[in-house]
């Protein structure tokens, strides 16, 4: 067999050092090596490949049960086709996760029936697999959850739940028909995660239309702008994927059941 290299002893101690073994990091390489186990150690390295990934499949998969994403709503699912050939390129961008590092939101805007959804969806599951923790939830839930925790005087602690994830994907914001008390925790839940951490946001409204969802035109302007400083606006175009598909059954010539004429009956003499 064939000895381990150096780097294979570096990559020995980085993997025993992220399980939290730091003693036998510390010293596994060295201890093989004196008592003359030198090919030892290849093997070593493939045991401890096989539990980083069976961990890192275990931590997707409890990342993805948290994440409350639409199952199917995948890159390998969206139809391509419909989507702006810029906003594919900006999604395929974003997949990599980068953009949670600086706290940038994703704005997604479109009529219903061009993607969005989908689209935000298919970037959530992406980020998941690369070990990003997200959450989805149409935005009314989100703030009836809110505002719950604020009539329980715990806003506060359901916020700070909110803050453990990396990406909240808000869909449909533009259906929320707002209280004062309801714009009051939505707006909190932007504020508390400007700069900090980022949103993704579905929304048939564009932004001179949101006065429709914050009432007040202050706290609509100090919304966008919080929202806009560090983000990614993506447009979604092109006709209704539903309405489409409604005309295509409209349109599909209905089966025609045969009949059976019986004519009069006839004896013979």
């Amino acid at each position: 067999m064939k000895a381990a290299s150096s780097a294979q002893h570096a990559r020995v101690r980085e993997l025993l050092t992220r399980f939290k073994l730091p003693t036998f990091a510390a010293e596994a390489v060295s201890r093989f090596n004196t008592a003359g186990h030198q090919d030892a150690l290849a093997t070593l390295l493939e045991v401890l490949e096989a539990e980083a990934d069976e961990r890192g499949q275990r931590r997707t998969d409890r990342l993805l049960k948290a994440s409350r994403l639409l199952q199917g709503k995948t890159f390998e699912t969206l139809d391509r086709e419909r989507i702006p050939r810029g906003v594919l390129t900006k999604l395929d961008e974003l997949a990599s996760g980068e953009f949670l590092e600086r706290a940038v939101n994703v704005l997604c805007f479109g009529l219903p029936g061009r993607g969005k959804t989908h689209a935000a969806c298919a970037l959530g599951h992406a980020l998941v697999r690369r070990g990003h923790s997200v959450l989805y939830a149409p935005t009314f839930r989100i703030v009836q959850d809110l505002l719950a925790a604020k009539r329980d005087l715990a806003l506060p602690r359901a916020l700070l739940r909110l803050d453990a994830y990396d990406v909240l994907i808000l869909d449909d914001i533009g259906y929320v028909q707002q209280s004062a008390d309801e714009v009051e925790v939505l707006f909190t839940l932007m504020a508390e995660r400007y700069e900090r951490r980022s949103l993704v946001i579905t929304s048939n409204l564009v932004f001179g239309e949101w006065d429709r969802i914050f009432k007040n035109p202050m706290t609509t302007a100090a919304a966008i702008d919080r929202l806009v400083h560090h983000s990614v606006i993506l447009e979604f175009g092109g006709s209704s994927k539903r309405a489409d598909e409604a005309e295509r059954l409209a349109n599909v010539p209905k089966p025609v059941t045969p009949t059976t004429t019986t004519g009069p009956a006839t004896t013979t003499a």
